[in-house]
């Protein structure tokens, strides 16, 4: 299998996607119907006392301009590890321990500018600033800086142009998507300490459905539990490889940027393998820390 489709594979199943796994690479929303795609950096932000200001960079990677609204919007995470919006998560009876468990940082937090024309290839910087956090405001807040397209203003006729006549065919409707991309803004009042541990580690085969062009396949999957202690949220990088491989080989399975809020206790994770195990080699899995301490490893399991 290629480490495009592996990649692929792995980023929507640490996200908490369903068990059935796209034959190919998913195309990024932002290339589509825009012409833009819209490139974000970094993944997340992350303010304090200390360090109140943070910038944001967005780059239209397509071949037109696109016009982008920007806008801070509260955020869920569920115990699949999806991220929804909170009006959406407030309709399920199964996730409103959650939602009432987060607490905003909308309030505390400004964005600038709030609507921007990206041109393409010209980097545009977001400015994000913690404007309040008062004394005695305990535990994390989160908030997610959302970047949202507008369609073009050649879309479609407008109604006041199809009543004056200046339309040939009368009003006319044509649909436009809409895209956008989140990534979290976090807030502490202090420093806190990540703690982790991974649970009911365990293999799975899974099928890949056919493409049109092929038969469908199975993938060998690493699956299992991170469970989150202490009051902060976690964020890291997952490798599996086989235990008591050398120092530097090349991992099994791999998942960047994973996260677990404080909203939930766990998440589940599920990672493809660029191949199954051979029989009595053991697997072993690590989360190394990538937010207060880069590289420290949070938890290991084997199975």
């Amino acid at each position: 299998m290629s480490r495009r489709l592996i990649g692929a594979l792995a980023f929507a199943l640490a996200i908490g996607a369903p068990p059935t796994l796209p034959a190919q690479p998913a195309v990024a929303p932002d290339a589509a119907a825009t012409g833009a795609f819209l490139n974000i950096s970094p993944r997340r932000v992350s303010l304090d006392r200390a360090r109140r200001n943070a910038t944001v960079i967005l780059l239209n990677q397509g071949t037109e301009p696109v016009t982008v609204d920007v806008a801070l919007v509260d955020r869920v995470m569920l115990p699949d590890g999806q991220i929804s919006t909170i009006e959406e998560a407030a309709t399920r009876e199964d996730v409103r321990t959650a939602v009432a468990a987060l607490k905003s940082a909308r309030d505390l937090v400004q964005v600038s500018p709030r609507r921007t024309t990206l041109i393409p290839g010209r980097p545009q910087t977001v400015r994000v600033r913690l404007s309040n956090l008062p004394e005695g405001v305990g535990d994390e807040h989160r908030t997610h800086l959302t970047v949202t397209t507008l369609p073009p203003r050649d879309s479609g006729a407008t109604a006041e142009a199809a009543a004056s006549g200046a339309t040939a065919a009368g009003l006319s409707f044509q649909i436009s998507a809409v895209y956008g991309v989140s990534i979290p803004v976090i807030v502490r009042s202090s420093p806190t300490e990540a703690r982790a541990t991974l649970t009911t580690p365990r293999l799975e085969m899974v099928d890949i459905p056919a493409d049109g062009r092929s038969s469908a396949r199975r993938v060998a999957v690493a699956a299992f539990e991170i469970v989150r202690e202490g009051p902060g949220s976690l964020y890291g990088n997952l490798e599996i490889h086989v235990a008591g491989a050398r120092q530097g080989a090349e991992p099994l399975g791999l998942a960047r940027g994973v996260g677990v809020y404080p909203e939930v206790a766990r998440r589940a994770v599920r990672i493809p393998l660029t191949r199954a195990p051979n029989p009595g080699e053991r697997l072993e899995v690590t989360f190394t820390d990538d937010d207060m301490s880069p590289g420290k490893v949070l938890a290991k399991a084997a199975f």
